[in-house]
């Protein structure tokens, strides 16, 4: 851009990364928050583990910590007697979703709560949608294919396109119905 004497100005745009993905934190707390109101699930946000170093009391401020574990996924709970745990990623990349996004502890785990017969997914906010994608659909991709990133169409095709819905946020138990129809429905029938 120029100005008044020729003067040319140049602006540099720092990026950000720390609250990549906040506002889909934020749409899926809504909706947590809205099925536990409504007796619908028991779905909470899980906290970061953080071990405390430095307090200042005065001001009640966490001055130094650290992290005391790598977490798991961000959310877990219950819904129709069954255990939920999931985690949010978002990409603003528009042809595939990099598993750089995914580290190894939370493939590992989301194998074992599989295992044990729970519920393990991915909300994945991509391409001005959000996706349902399953534990089983994401390790059946990690153990058969060599690519560093999930195409699009892959996403599309076997998740489910999620609904915001104004007063719930991202209506994610309807992608559960469909997504494990069956395996809820064989814990419906038992109750």
């Amino acid at each position: 851009m120029k100005y008044p004497g020729n003067i040319k100005k140049t602006f540099k745009t720092n990026i950000n990364y720390r609250n990549r993905g906040m506002d889909l934190e934020a749409l899926i707390n809504d909706a947590c928050k809205y099925y536990l109101e409504n007796d619908m699930a028991v779905i909470y946000k899980k906290p970061t583990p953080i071990g405390i170093v430095e307090v200042d009391y005065s001001k009640m401020l966490i001055k130094k910590a650290y992290f005391k574990e790598a977490s798991t996924l961000d959310y877990n709970g219950l819904y129709k007697g069954k255990y939920v745990e999931f985690d949010a990623k978002e990409s603003k990349n528009k042809t595939s979703f990099p598993l750089g996004n995914i580290h190894e502890h939370q493939i590992k785990h989301i194998r074992n709560i599989i295992r044990h017969g729970g519920i393990a997914f991915l909300i994945i906010s991509m391409n001005d949608g959000f996706y349902l994608f399953k534990g089983e659909d994401l390790i059946e991709f990690v153990d058969t294919q060599e690519r560093k990133s999930i195409p699009f169409n892959i996403i599309d095709s076997k998740g489910v396109k999620l609904v915001y819905n104004y007063n719930i946020g991202i209506n994610y138990l309807e992608g559960i119905n469909i997504a494990y129809k069956e395996l809820i429905e064989n814990e419906s029938t038992k109750n």
